[in-house]
């Protein structure tokens, strides 16, 4: 086993220290498992997430609809609400 010397932050060492003393390991044991842990998590290959899309039937802006009358837009929305219920 190679012996080396590396430098740590403070706080990071103070955190190595107190989880080593809660687990009854070493400070080397948890540097080590953490170097582990870290190099086996870089090299899996990352999951790619696919959202849903929705596709109307019928895309673009419905007819008779101004995107730029907010005031109308929430009454169709509200129209269509009700609809619904």
């Amino acid at each position: 086993m190679a012996r080396t010397t590396i430098r740590l932050p403070d706080a990071l060492i103070k955190e190595v220290k107190k989880t080593a003393a809660e687990t009854g390991r070493t400070i080397a044991a948890v540097i080590e498992d953490a170097l582990r842990e870290n190099l086996f998590r870089s090299k899996q290959p990352r999951k790619s997430l696919r959202l849903p899309v929705y596709r109307p039937k019928r895309p673009g802006v419905q007819p008779g609809v101004d995107v730029d009358d907010s005031a109308a837009l929430l009454e169709l929305m509200d129209a269509g609400d009700s609809r619904r219920r």
